[in-house]
């Protein structure tokens, strides 16, 4: 599979402009409309999804992270997949179909049906770590516009069909000849009888108004991978409003918000966890639980154990969106003291203190171990 940013033809450093601007000299070059070589609908896909992933960028922080795998469907990342034709013309036009004229070069059915596309729907769905750590699925309810299902979608009253419009002939658009200086040029813009659609309808819909919608409550189930961050987000496709008189859907956004757990810090994939020991419990060592994303464990620690050791337990933090790998839990040792002393206790401190030694040599400060241990 080639590179997405091979294919476009640029490096890796290049800004969100040169991108666009690379896009779209090779969609001009290859769309099936004015290129009617075998490869060019083929090559045309490509050059989108590429363009699609690279122009945002979370998409682009997960591709040059992960690669195909970070934006990939099948791998979890972000809702992405291989583009169809009607989606890759659909965004072409999308981002370029009102410059240049591009309308009059391509003709104007899909502007028009991109007009009729339903709005986006964003939603934000809150996570537990837990769930980040599995991935999880959860149902969310959409307040939105659904097809009518009187005139299933259409507009027009049941029995009854739109009619071509008449001004246009069902181009949706109007042409005007002009001479100047230069030659003749030809202007395209909307049909204003018809707005564009094509078709006019002489008797609407009681129940949606000729709107081809109608207001809805739905629930849509969505499938959340493992090792997410806040701000990450899902798109799925066609999940979204639906459009006027049979348009498009739009898509459904799902934004993800990471509830803190308060028994972790998180840095990335990986987790740390601060352990609390007594003075007497670091002297002696023995077995103690720690918490994980996955259950408690069961660590030991030798006899003798200082302040601001760390330790790693492999595999056992948050695994990595898109891979099939898992960061570390580490273990950062903390001893307490206690505030408020018993007289039976202060007696044995002061019998235990006749018995200590020298301290032992100051080893390397924990901000240091900790940035060896993730490898800073």
């Amino acid at each position: 599979m080639s590179d997405f940013y091979a294919l476009l033809g640029v490096t890796r450093e290049a800004t969100e402009v040169e991108i666009k601007k690379s896009y779209r000299k090779l969609a001009m070059e290859y769309h099936p409309d004015r290129n009617s070589a075998p490869e060019s609908e083929a090559r045309f896909k490509e050059i989108t999804e590429a363009y699609e992933v690279l122009r945002d960028p979370q998409k682009r922080a997960a591709y040059d992270r992960y690669g195909r795998a970070g934006v990939g469907a099948g791998g979890g990342g972000f809702g992405f997949h291989q583009v169809d034709l009607t989606e890759a013309l659909n965004i072409f036009m999308r981002d370029f179909g009102g410059m240049g004229g591009f309308e009059s070069i391509f003709g104007g059915g899909r502007s028009r049906q991109d007009a009729r596309r339903g709005q986006d729907v964003r939603v934000t769905v809150k996570l537990s770590l837990a769930e980040v750590a599995t991935g999880v699925k959860k149902t969310v309810k959409l307040k939105s516009v659904d097809r009518c299902s009187s005139c299933s979608g259409s507009g027009a009253k049941p029995g009854t069909k739109p009619a071509t419009c008449s001004a246009c002939g069902g181009s949706g658009e109007v042409r005007r000849a002009a001479r100047s200086m230069f030659g003749q040029f030809v202007s395209v813009s909307p049909c204003p009888t018809c707005a564009g659609e094509g078709t006019v309808i002489s008797q609407p819909c009681e129940v949606c108004r000729g709107e081809g919608r109608v207001r809805a409550d739905k629930s849509v189930t969505v499938e959340i991978p493992a090792g997410v961050s806040t701000n990450n987000y899902l798109t799925l496709r066609g999940q979204g409003a639906a459009g006027s008189r049979n348009g498009p859907n739009g898509d459904l956004l799902v934004m993800l918000d990471i509830r803190q757990d308060d028994r972790f810090e998180r840095h990335g994939d990986d987790l740390i966890f601060d352990l609390s020991l007594s003075f007497s419990q670091a002297a002696l060592g023995g077995e103690f639980a720690v918490p994980t994303p996955y259950g408690e464990e069961k660590i030991k620690l030798p006899a003798g154990t200082q302040p601001e050791t760390t330790l790693r337990l492999k595999q056992r933090g948050l695994p990595v969106l898109g891979q099939n790998a898992k960061g570390d839990l580490l273990i950062r040792v903390h001893i307490w003291t206690p505030e408020r002393i018993t007289d039976e206790q202060e007696q044995l401190f002061r019998e235990l203190a006749k018995l200590e030694g020298e301290a032992p040599k100051r080893s390397p400060g924990f901000w240091s171990k900790l940035k060896e241990a993730l490898g800073a």
